[in-house]
């Protein structure tokens, strides 16, 4: 690059951080005016900087960015590897495929084989399941944590059950000791949705650091962004490369983008019935996708990762302010409670309204929306109860009364970073109003 470039570049970087303090310069907040989102991206002239460096580059593929950024983002988890993908959905995709490889030998999962995970759940952490030709085992969660009823994975274990999925919901660990004790006990892989709790830890140390393989999102709402963009995390090496040929076209080759022959044997293998010598960047193992990432969306990335623990103690004091200032409601709702043993990084904050209130979910929700404070079902619901799974075969454990307890009256608000103390406090003050008007009229209801 040439003197007068790199000092155009200089200067490009340095108009970008003005142009970021006059396009979004903050907005005061107005009650009843500002919105109030669930979450959003939070993000100051650094991420624009990194963004319109790494598009200066023009390297359109993964390159520098993405290779920062993985060893710094597994370095965050103390995990061997972080393998970056274009999406948390992709990750579970890779992660679970990885366990279809033949590579594995007999640990391998097949077609029919079982794997464990909840019933009221996102449903890009099931999904996978049914796309890789195994069988979903729907157990029921627990209130008020949201997590897997460990109660019921004896229940749901079969001679087929060969894999535990679960996510850490709305940040909230699951029972880590009792799913990681069952899994070690039957020999049954455990992949570890993180996609809602980067940041948060069991037993002192960070979830995404106990099951096999971890997946992560960088969607706007999550913890970190990158706009789109995802993870997959382990430290087996050999799950790495597998996870890394799925997202790579299923290429048997581990070649970095841009390079050759890593191998040192380009041109000397003999697998399939292919001739012995065709091309190892041609040959191919798996059937496999392309879910890389970009740089540029790395590049947002590796910004962000510098604020990330800033983020989790937000999160973790936002939720705190909110759940103090709604403890006099405890006759109407259900307030969350971390898993035992847990320090959540929240995602959101759940509200489960009790079947005996004056007042339904619907209400409280058309209420909230009148004040422009907004709010999330818990996700899918009751998965077995969507359209997508009418004809999806599946085996559920129990009645799953619980999934259909927070499909009916459970939803959340926002905890996330962007979120200030002014908005903190209308947000209490609304459902506290809520609620004294709701009682006035089952007052006179009552007359």
């Amino acid at each position: 690059m040439t003197e007068k470039a790199l000092l155009l570049r200089e200067q490009i970087l340095g108009l970008v951080e003005e142009y970021w303090a006059e396009a979004f310069a903050p907005e005061t907040f107005i009650p009843e005016v500002t919105p109030i989102p669930v979450a959003g991206r939070v993000f100051d002239a650094n991420e624009i900087q990194s963004l319109v460096d790494s598009s200066l580059d023009f390297w359109l593929t993964t390159g520098r960015f993405a290779e920062q950024f993985e060893k710094e983002f597994a370095r965050f988890f103390g995990r061997r590897y972080s393998v970056l993908v274009n999406s948390g959905s992709s990750a579970n995709l890779l992660a679970l495929s990885a366990l279809t490889s033949t590579k594995l030998g007999e640990r391998r999962l097949v077609p029919g084989d079982e794997v464990i995970t909840v019933a009221a759940g996102f449903p890009t952490t099931v999904n996978p399941i049914v796309q890789c030709g195994l069988v979903p085992v729907f157990v029921d969660i627990d209130v008020p944590t949201y997590n897997v009823d460990v109660q019921q994975l004896d229940s749901a274990r079969s001679g087929r059950t060969r894999a535990v999925v679960l996510a850490h919901t709305l940040g909230n660990p699951f029972d880590l000791a009792a799913v990681k004790s069952f899994t070690d006990q039957h020999g049954l892989w455990l992949i570890e949705d993180c996609c809602d709790a980067v940041g948060s830890t069991y037993d002192g140390k960070f979830v995404g650091t106990f099951g096999n393989l971890a997946t992560t999102s960088f969607y706007p709402a999550h913890h970190i962004t990158m706009g789109e963009g995802g993870a997959v995390l382990g430290d087996l090496p050999l799950l790495k490369t597998i996870v890394e040929s799925f997202r790579e076209w299923g290429r048997d080759c581990w070649c970095d983008p841009g390079k050759a022959n890593t191998c040192g044997k380009r041109f000397d293998w003999c697998l399939g019935d292919l001739p012995h010598g065709y091309d190892h960047k041609y040959i191919y193992s798996h059937i496999g996708y392309n879910l890389k990432a970009t740089d540029m969306q790395a590049a947002v990335g590796v910004a962000q990762l510098q604020k990330l623990k800033d983020f989790i103690q937000a999160r973790k004091r936002n939720f705190a302010k909110l759940k103090a200032g709604l403890r006099e409601l405890e006759e109407f709702f259900v307030l969350p409670e971390a898993t035992p043993n847990s320090d959540p990084s929240w995602f959101g904050f759940p509200l489960l309204v009790k079947p005996d209130a004056p007042f339904s979910r619907a209400e409280v929700i058309a209420f909230l929306e009148e004040r422009k404070i907004a709010s999330r079902a818990l996700f899918g619901g009751n998965l077995t109860r969507q359209p997508a799974y009418q004809n999806v075969h599946y085996r559920t454990v129990g009645d799953l009364r619980n999934s259909d307890l927070v499909m009916n009256n459970l939803f959340w608000i926002g905890v996330y970073p962007g979120l200030t103390p002014e908005m903190l406090d209308y947000m209490l003050h609304s459902f506290h109003h809520f609620v004294s008007t709701r009682r006035v009229q089952a007052h006179v209801s009552a007359q």
